[in-house]
């Protein structure tokens, strides 16, 4: 639905931020109202939705499409419209329910407790690299990156030879502005080595999650290996810029909040407090969750066409302050567990409990080894990424 008219009264979004720290002014005036149209930066006319209460309606919503090639869908990537390219990210139940247990079985919470000894190991040997390169240290490419990246890689079966320069690859592609055509040509390459390490998985298979899947649903014919390549990439891109970005934004909170660290440390039960409040305070995902109606329906009960574009600003619910009360304040003592960081319903996100996982083994051990860690900049001089779909910092220099 694109309107070439221009009435001031639409808003226009994305929307600035005049705080780094916090989502954009806006959404509290928004929150006041039912969803309302806003004008997308290609002129197409979207339903925000801002309200909690909405937000956890509308994602059970059967009626709100993630097929990205329904007429009206809301393209906020510069890849073409076809769904291997966004596997089942951009599928409806029932494919969306096929796909996803094929590769729920390697995320589910038996499976991310096998894989702690791995990080552990993992995060031990990045705090050894850091300590010995000169102050101060920019924790993003040291630290916050590499856990994601490095674990999902192995996790996949990438071979220890290629882990570098698969790492490299990844985080050029996350560094790009992924609404740049620059991105297209950053997953082409990554989907040729994907390809290419899926053939080698078809002629000798070992223990990885590739190996699995290739011989339990493509060998049979229950899954392309166009499809596995595309359902790959979206875990490896998916899974290491969020949580990279979560990580670093989350030792920015903390140095920040000095005070919350020792009970972090000290206190039973005070660390998943901590991680659910970060993931609700931070809400990085900025502007990829999107829907379109397919039938009509309402939101907040205001009736939605056919046709029409739902736009879903996740900061906006995780801080309403009718659920979680002086939402701008970061507060580990608050109930946080029902965050909509994560999305809600199908459509939940299936590295959830991986990247929890991953903060509860980073922040600790962290903090531990270096006590005196402190920003190595002060906070006006840091480098936010507010034009990317996932919210963090170019870099987070440190010194302690």
């Amino acid at each position: 639905m694109t309107d070439t008219t221009q009435d001031t009264t639409i808003p226009t979004w994305p929307m600035p931020r005049s705080c780094p720290l916090l989502p954009p002014d806006r959404y509290a005036e928004l929150r006041e109202e039912p969803p309302r149209q806003v004008r997308l930066d290609d002129g197409t006319l979207a339903w925000l939705v801002t309200r909690y209460a909405d937000m956890r309606a509308a994602m059970l919503n059967p009626s709100l499409s993630v097929d990205i090639t329904l007429p009206g869908f809301p393209l906020r990537l510069p890849l073409p419209p076809d769904p291997l390219l966004h596997s089942f990210l951009r599928l409806d139940p029932p494919e969306h329910t096929r796909v996803r247990r094929m590769v729920m079985p390697e995320f589910n919470n038996t499976a991310v407790d096998g894989y702690r000894p791995a990080v552990r190991e993992l995060v031990q040997g990045l705090l050894d690299a850091v300590a010995e390169q000169p102050q101060p240290v920019d924790l993003l490419p040291a630290f916050a990156f590499p856990i994601p990246a490095l674990m999902i890689a192995r996790i996949l079966g990438v071979p220890e030879r290629d882990l570098d320069a698969f790492q490299e690859q990844n985080l050029a592609l996350t560094r790009c502005d992924l609404r740049n055509a620059d991105a297209v040509d950053a997953f082409g390459a990554l989907s040729e080595y994907l390809e290419g390490l899926v053939r080698d998985k078809e002629r000798e298979p070992s223990d990885d999650l590739i190996s699995r899947l290739v011989h339990l649903h493509v060998a049979k014919g229950e899954f392309g290996r166009d499809e596995l390549v595309a359902m790959v990439l979206l875990l490896l891109v998916a899974g290491a810029e969020t949580t990279a970005s979560q990580i670093a934004l989350s030792v920015l909170t903390l140095l920040r909040h000095p005070e919350q660290i020792q009970p972090m440390l000290e206190q039973p039960g005070r660390l998943g407090k901590v991680i659910d409040e970060l993931l609700r305070y931070w809400s990085i995902s900025q502007d990829n969750q999107v829907r379109v109606a397919k039938r009509e329906t309402t939101l907040g009960g205001v009736p939605i066409r056919p046709g029409h574009a739902v736009v879903f600003a996740i900061s906006a619910a995780n801080h309403d302050d009718s659920v979680f009360t002086d939402a701008a304040r970061f507060d580990p003592d608050r109930d946080a567990r029902h965050h909509l960081a994560f999305g809600h319903g199908t459509h939940y996100c299936p590295g959830a409990a991986l990247a929890k996982m991953e903060m509860e083994i980073a922040l600790p051990a962290l903090f531990r080894r270096f006590p005196n860690l402190r920003l190595g900049a002060d906070l006006v001089d840091l480098s936010f990424r507010y034009d990317t779909v996932v919210y963090g910092v170019n870099e987070l220099p440190v010194t302690w």
